[in-house]
């Protein structure tokens, strides 16, 4: 089943992708081709960061997979066979999927793996040896090298696509539908190939497959050029989209969501009846802020955590300094526009605070009044710092409960002030194997995954995961 109609209520199955052999590949000359900033350390990344992000998912969605074998997992003689889709000691959660997983379930059909390995040959201008080459290798190892570039010999038969850690990019499900993306940038294309096999061809989402959205380029876009193509262009991904209520959607136009793209999704939904609003944010088209969920994310139906850049008081600051100079800066504009399925005119908001309480009040029903915290405490440099380092991009297990990094400590400590508990992973889950807490009744909790390399990929929890179910939320 595929069900998520809102941020915060409990999350029941999540699509992720363990950091494979690829990201370990990333070089200083390709890493900004690749969408990296800056390489990171693969061993670290993985058995000593990411591994607690996948033990907390475990300990929340699918206990029994984890509750007292912390002690074994943590033993780096018998832990990666646990993380590793490949391995047949992986954990092969099914509340918990990895998209490399699911890829090697599909390419056990020899007809889609056929269909699978010459439509990425032909993405990636492969041999036809090479084509032949990948038909011979078994179903999880074919999925393996279609990620991570390398054959299991360590031969590299192409690229590797680093981002796949962050699944939110491939898709979105709203209510009972799936948004399949169409990534802006030519690093990402393989990522989208991939998961559009996954998502028509398994099992889990067989009978999803009328209710799978795909946009496309407008007719005869292969003609244009020039700014007239880049007007049109259509370019869409999950980080720009959130489903923060069963009738009300909020896209980003960004760096990588096209406002071409944006029409496309609002006209797609209300065809199908999905959704009743669609809230439009538009940022600067920078890499600081790449999609809406590095900007802002929630926590609760009454509180966000924001970057205080667009916030109101900011802005009201820079409206004074327009007023004066006679110009507003570029990268403090935002623009917000929501659109109505019944064709009412939109209603404009001038200040993302304002959609935000909107959300929490009319759309959630929330009974308190709604709060916001600030990436970094809104105190530079922090507050740019900390943005920069995800300190706004979290993923929430259940209302009030949260995943984000342990190096945001200025934000940290602007949940202390709101009455939140702020407790690394590994405290968290030495808890929960003493007893002392429980995922069923932990409340208003910062769960802060160590970060020091993880951070530096330039994602977090909330780009590093892809909901697929949730409970749905109360009104």
């Amino acid at each position: 089943m595929i069900y998520v109609d809102s941020e915060v209520s409990t999350l029941k199955r999540v699509i992720v992708h363990s950091p494979d052999s690829g990201l370990g590949k990333v070089i200083p000359s390709k890493a900004q081709d690749w969408l990296f900033e800056d390489i990171v350390h693969l061993k670290t990344v993985r058995r000593h960061e990411y591994d607690y992000f996948i033990k907390i998912l475990l300990y929340f969605l699918d206990p029994a997979k984890v509750r007292g074998q912390l002690a074994r997992l943590d033993d780096e003689r018998e832990q990666r066979a646990f993380y590793k889709p490949d391995d047949p000691g992986f954990h092969a959660s099914p509340a918990v999927l990895d998209i490399e997983y699911l890829l090697g379930d599909i390419l056990a059909d020899r007809d889609v793996k056929k269909e699978v390995v010459a439509s990425i040959c032909a993405l990636e201008s492969c041999s036809f040896a090479t084509q032949k080459l990948l038909l011979q290798l078994p179903p999880r190892d074919l999925a393996k090298t279609l990620i991570s570039g390398s054959l299991p010999n360590q031969h590299m038969v192409f690229a590797p696509v680093p981002n796949f850690i962050f699944t939110r990019d491939i898709g979105i499900v709203i209510n009972d539908h799936l948004l399949l993306n169409k990534p802006a940038k030519e690093a990402r294309r393989r990522e989208s190939f991939l998961s559009k096999y996954v998502f028509f061809k398994h099992e889990a989402f067989k009978n999803y497959q009328d209710k799978i959205i795909e946009i496309h380029d407008d007719e005869l876009y292969f003609l244009l050029d020039g700014a007239e193509r880049e007007q049109r262009s259509v370019t869409l991904e999950g980080g720009d989209i959130m489903m923060v209520a069963p009738n009300h959607l909020l896209v980003g136009v960004s760096e990588r969501t096209s406002p071409n793209a944006v029409s496309k999704i609002m006209q797609a939904l209300f065809d199908r009846g999905v959704v009743d609003k669609v809230s439009v944010v538009q940022i600067p088209a920078k890499r600081d802020f790449m999609h809406i969920d590095t900007v802002f994310t929630q926590v609760r139906r009454d509180l966000w955590v924001l970057y205080g850049k667009f916030s109101r008081r900011n802005l009201e600051e820079q409206s004074s300094l327009h007023k004066f100079f006679g110009k507003r800066p570029d990268e403090a504009r935002i623009r917000i526009l929501q659109f109505h399925r019944n064709g009412q005119s939109p209603t404009e908001f001038a200040f993302l605070e304002d959609l935000l309480d909107d959300v929490s009040r009319n759309d959630l029903q929330s009974p308190q009044p709604t709060r916001f915290v600030y990436s970094g405490g809104h105190e530079f440099p922090y507050s740019q710092r900390e943005q920069w380092t995800d300190s706004c991009n979290l993923l929430a297990l259940k209302e009030g409960v949260v995943v984000g990094y342990d190096r945001n400590d200025k934000t940290a400590e602007a949940f202390a002030q709101q009455g939140f508990r702020t407790i690394r992973a590994a405290d968290l889950l030495d808890a929960f194997e003493q007893g002392e807490l429980a995922p069923e009744t932990l409340t208003d909790t910062l769960i802060m995954l160590p970060s020091a390399e993880l951070s530096r990929a330039r994602g977090g929890s909330h780009c590093m995961s892809l909901p697929v179910l949730r409970e749905r939320v109360r009104g």
